[in-house]
């Protein structure tokens, strides 16, 4: 169970930083960008994968781990 707890709030924080990144560089779309250009750009940045990485432990955490029973 503390694992689980630990493994989701890991993966709460890292979604935070990587979706926090995704929302700043909306910016871009109010510099001109096209929306084609803005998802290009996110995802070449290394640190909107962030998001991605927190989801999935987020969802393992919830729904991965077999407990045996």
């Amino acid at each position: 169970m503390l694992f689980r707890t630990v493994i989701y709030l890991t993966g709460f924080g890292l979604a935070v930083a990587g979706g926090v990144n995704i929302i700043a560089y909306f910016n871009l779309l109010a510099m001109g960008a096209s929306f084609g250009d803005y998802f290009l750009y996110i995802l070449k940045r290394p640190e909107c994968y962030l998001f991605v990485a927190g989801v999935i432990m987020i969802s393992f955490a919830v729904f991965g781990f077999p407990t045996g029973e």
